[in-house]
């Protein structure tokens, strides 16, 4: 006889969104319309602190935006292509030696 899952709620476990998912919805949320510029995509969206790890780390928009050489994009897409290596990076450097050693195992 098999235990009845917890009830109340789906059998789904709750997504962690970070990194460019959340800036994805920021974007959708605040209608920033594209071409644009660094400074008006922060503007738009009131430089946030984005999560870009499943622990909550957050870093603004801003920050990240600084690190890339490129200050105009044509369209999101080009935008979120931009930004992710900054939050991969951001997030494969945060976590501390439990987090190497996680990411280095292949399992």
């Amino acid at each position: 006889m098999a235990a009845r899952p917890p009830g109340g709620g789906s059998s789904e476990p709750e997504a962690i969104e970070f990194g460019i998912a959340v800036l994805d919805a920021r974007i959708e949320e605040a209608g920033v319309s594209f071409p644009a510029t660094s400074e008006e995509i922060v503007g738009a969206l009131d430089d946030p602190e984005i999560p870009y790890d499943a622990a909550g780390r957050t870093v603004s928009l801003d920050a990240v935006l600084d690190e890339l050489p490129q200050r105009q994009f044509e369209n999101e897409t080009e935008l979120l292509d931009a930004v992710y290596p900054v939050f991969d990076e951001k997030r494969r450097t945060s976590g501390g030696v439990l987090s190497a050693l996680r990411d280095a195992l292949p399992f």
